[in-house]
């Protein structure tokens, strides 16, 4: 039996793909890296403002994409892919920038690197042997809490007298921990539901 398309509707398969407005705000976060990139590499009073002012926006845009894509009933598959990597997208290139460029310890951004990579690795294995890993408290936390510290390294020239810069190296090793702490909750909670068939013999 021959599937009928309306004229102008999209195919089934292509359905998930719907750029609604919260969609076109994750895009509009993921869009913002490569800006924020130059903008530290070329750092200074005006760039650091201005990229400054550009992550709080994109922070920002992670609060209502969610929020309209519930109130909206908006949620989609693509949403739901590209939300969370818009936000480590955003985190883990300024970091590595600001490493890059001396404003940013190295050892915590290494650890918050690691733990995504491996958070990442883990629910992508979980999601192909059926187990659902959902995110664990403090999940949220841990992602504000990175903005934050990051935020706070972005204005590297502590303007006003406020000592930004090293209030952002503090939150940025309080930021590794809570990583290395949620990170460990999804792997508890993996071994908790399939730790059987980790040792089992084949």
């Amino acid at each position: 039996m021959t599937q009928q398309i309306h004229p102008g509707a999209a195919p089934h398969s292509y359905r998930w793909l719907r750029w609604t407005t919260p969609n076109q705000l994750t895009l509009a976060r993921i869009a913002a890296v490569p800006v924020l990139v130059a903008l530290i590499y070329w750092h200074g009073p005006v760039a650091n403002t201005v990229a400054l002012a550009l992550f709080i926006l994109a922070c920002l845009t992670d609060y209502w994409d969610g929020n309209l894509a519930r109130v909206r009933k908006e949620v989609t598959p693509i949403g739901k892919l590209l939300d969370p990597i818009a936000d480590k997208m955003l985190v883990t290139a300024s970091l590595v920038m600001l490493v890059a460029q001396g404003h940013a310890d190295a050892v915590p951004t290494i650890i918050i690197l690691l733990r995504e990579f491996a958070v990442s690795g883990l629910r992508q294995v979980a999601a192909i042997e059926g187990v659902a890993i959902a995110a664990v408290p403090g999940a949220k936390a841990k992602t504000i809490l990175q903005m934050v510290a990051t935020g706070a390294l972005l204005m590297n020239h502590d303007p006003f007298g406020v000592p930004l810069h090293a209030l952002g190296r503090g939150l940025l090793w309080l930021a590794a921990a809570w990583t290395v702490w949620t990170g460990y909750g999804y792997l508890a909670d993996y071994y908790r539901k399939n730790g059987a068939k980790l040792f089992a013999r084949k």
